[in-house]
């Protein structure tokens, strides 16, 4: 069952995401309309998470490296600096490249939830896919986030704003949780985590 706002808030109360933003913000003035921001908070079947502004990392070419999931070089991996004006704090994700952030909020998973997140249509529209991987029941720590500019032009993707939606769903009671099996992604800290084996 895909879980409601109701139960989000109530669960967010128990330190299911945090910080948590209550209502769906969509402007930082709300009474004025001014200062649009892509959406972030809880929304009527989800939560749209933000993006922190500590850390974005994008792939780079190296010649002569190839990138193997068994043996991740992090030399392809460049930092990318935050860059601010009238709209907002933003990174920069060139034209056809893949980028690495993470999540602001921090997440603690109950124990029959699976969390499955979604790519927000805004970026969608401009060729920006967010593919992020389901955060398992009892899963605790801030999302790594991953981002393909599909498109020809380089494209900001703004930190402290909503990035992507997550969904709840609840299955029955699993024999082992993600946490029981110490599984390899647990905690993450509001840093990019690269790719284990």
């Amino acid at each position: 069952m895909l879980k409601n706002d109701r139960w989000i808030i109530e669960q967010a109360a128990e330190g299911m995401l945090l910080p948590f933003q209550p209502n769906l913000v969509r402007h930082l003035e709300p009474t004025s309309n001014k200062k649009p921001v892509l959406s972030f908070g809880c929304s009527s079947y989800g939560y749209d998470l933000r993006l922190s502004s500590k850390e974005f990392l994008i792939f780079r070419h190296v010649p002569g490296t190839i990138m193997n999931p068994k043996k991740f070089n992090p030399k392809n991996l460049e930092s990318t600096e935050i860059q601010r004006d009238q709209d907002g704090e933003y990174f920069i994700l060139p034209a056809h490249s893949y980028g690495l952030g993470v999540a602001l909020e921090k997440m603690k998973v109950p124990p029959n939830i699976t969390v499955i997140c979604l790519g927000k249509s805004t970026y969608a529209r401009l060729g920006i896919i967010v593919n992020t991987t389901p955060a398992e029941a009892s899963w605790e720590g801030h999302l790594t986030l991953e981002f393909s500019n599909s498109s020809g032009a380089d494209c900001r993707i703004y930190a402290n704003e909503g990035i992507c939606q997550l969904l709840f769903f609840e299955g029955d009671p699993c024999e082992t949780t993600y946490s029981d099996r110490k599984g390899k992604y647990q905690n993450q800290p509001e840093k990019v985590t690269l790719a284990k084996i």
